[in-house]
């Protein structure tokens, strides 16, 4: 084999070795990527309409959030804020759309004592799925079923309500997520 021959090889070697370094580092970042965000990877991807937009967006999102301080709370506001959720559970009976919209206020107010960004809407779901990737689809469900008003049945409005209370759930006794620092 010539000189030429051995480099040209050599080279071709070198190439098909970055290719597949660069290939096995995209894949484990989706990996990475769909294990932390769950159910909201998919939905970043139908949104996106792209894997590599999407990736960029829940990079983005996790770079945001990375900047946040979410803090813990105090243990006094932890119950003001559980009282609060019972009384508004208690309405449910008699008044299913009222206890949906101020359960989904209360969430609001949670989220701003924890120290989220209360942007629009699907701003702070965007922010919630760094750190509640599996309770996200429940809240935006929620907050729809919430706007919906009269045109939603009992059965959707007790849905919604189950949704919120599955976020404010995790909100009040939330632990530290891998990789975030609570204060």
């Amino acid at each position: 084999m010539s000189t030429t021959a051995v480099v040209i090889l050599a080279i071709v070697i070198v190439a098909l070795v970055a290719v597949a370094a660069w290939l096995f580092s995209y894949r484990r970042r989706s990996d990475k990527l769909r294990a932390r965000f769950g159910p909201e990877y998919s939905e970043a991807l139908r949104r996106h309409g792209d894997r590599r937009r999407a990736e960029l967006a829940l990079e983005a999102r996790q770079k945001r959030m990375e900047q946040i301080h979410i803090r813990r709370l105090q243990p006094e506001e932890r119950d003001r804020f559980a009282t609060q959720w019972h009384a508004i559970q208690a309405e449910f009976v008699d008044s299913p759309l009222q206890a949906l919209q101020g359960a989904d206020r209360l969430v609001s107010e949670l989220m701003l004592a924890r120290g989220y960004p209360m942007a629009e809407f699907e701003r702070r779901a965007e922010d919630l799925s760094v750190d509640h990737p599996h309770v996200v689809r429940n809240y935006r469900a929620a907050h729809e079923i919430a706007l919906a008003k009269e045109h939603a049945g009992t059965e959707e409005l007790r849905r919604g309500f189950v949704h919120c209370r599955d976020l404010f759930d995790e909100l009040l006794e939330v632990a530290a997520q891998p990789g975030r620092k609570l204060l």
